[in-house]
């Protein structure tokens, strides 16, 4: 049965704005976010990617630096580039010394394993029998399904990290990889909250870009179908993206009615480190919620 209510009630336009205001920022570890570092708001929970051109260490080192700044980290931990049980759980060990009790634990961009994890439940299993001091773990999901997974597997994977985080008594949430059709995200979450899904999730949406970079980047990340759609449907494509770039509320206004009814309580964004424009577009879209 589908949850879909289509049309909106004062409550929605509510939620709306606090998801806005409690937004998490996406970044990636490369030398071009230094210059922007300073127009990350105070107090902001920002999200650190791991990368296989880069290190973990290189994920915890950038999270230590926004603690320092005043910022809470979330450090991605990768799977396929643990190198180690060890390493692994020296990562975890130095958790608090970057002022983060969670991670986001992704299966990785890796052609190859590292090590001996070849995926995110494997890596969870073991975080879990450790002396971790977690208090909150995020994972993955694919709307848009992904270039090398089953969808069916996909969607067996949600559910049993679901299950091993309520059994270990751990909180959590999914966020979603970026998705450019709202019919496309209000259909899989129906369909995932009607087969028991109950995790939170984070809807995972660009930041205000240049289309240049989010198409080139996009595509890298896994997120091929979606932009396939947005270049089968050129109506689509020019109703979203305006002259400065991309306007994430191209997506978000027409999800407005549902994202409360279907559990979304937060929003990821995907700066792909063009903060500034980022915030600036985030503030404007809370005032006028």
């Amino acid at each position: 049965m589908s949850i879909f209510r289509g049309k909106e009630v004062p409550g929605d336009k509510v939620h709306r704005r606090a998801l806005l205001e409690r937004a998490r920022f996406e970044v990636i570890p490369l030398k071009n976010l230094s210059s922007q570092l300073p127009f990350l708001p105070t107090d902001t929970e920002v999200s650190v990617t791991a990368s296989p051109a880069k290190t973990l260490e290189d994920t915890w080192s950038l999270s230590r630096e926004l603690c320092q700044l005043g910022m809470k980290p979330v450090p991605h931990l990768a799977a396929r580039m643990i190198k180690s049980r060890d390493q692994l759980r020296s990562l975890i060990e130095q958790l608090p010394d970057i002022g983060a009790s969670e991670i986001f634990l992704v299966g990785g961009d890796a052609p190859d394993p590292f090590g001996p994890f070849t995926d995110s439940i494997q890596a969870l299993e073991t975080i879990l029998e450790l002396d971790h001091g977690l208090t909150h773990i995020g994972v993955t999901a694919y709307p848009d399904g992904h270039s090398f997974i089953d969808s069916q597997v996909l969607s067996e994977s949600l559910h049993k990290k679901e299950a091993l985080l309520t059994l270990s008594g751990i909180e959590g949430h999914a966020a979603t990889q970026m998705c450019f059709d709202p019919n496309t995200i209000r259909s899989w979450l129906t369909d995932e909250r009607s087969q028991g899904f109950g995790l939170p999730v984070h809807l995972g949406i660009p930041g205000a870009v240049e289309r240049a970079k989010l198409l080139s980047v996009g595509a890298r990340l896994g997120v091929g179908a979606s932009l396939r759609f947005l270049k089968k449907n050129r109506a689509t494509l020019t109703r979203m993206f305006a002259p400065g770039g991309y306007d994430p509320d191209k997506l978000l206004r027409p999800l407005n009615s549902d994202l409360k009814a279907l559990g979304v309580e937060g929003l990821h964004i995907f700066t792909f480190n063009q903060v500034q424009s980022t915030v600036v577009w985030r503030e404007r879209a809370i005032a006028r919620a």
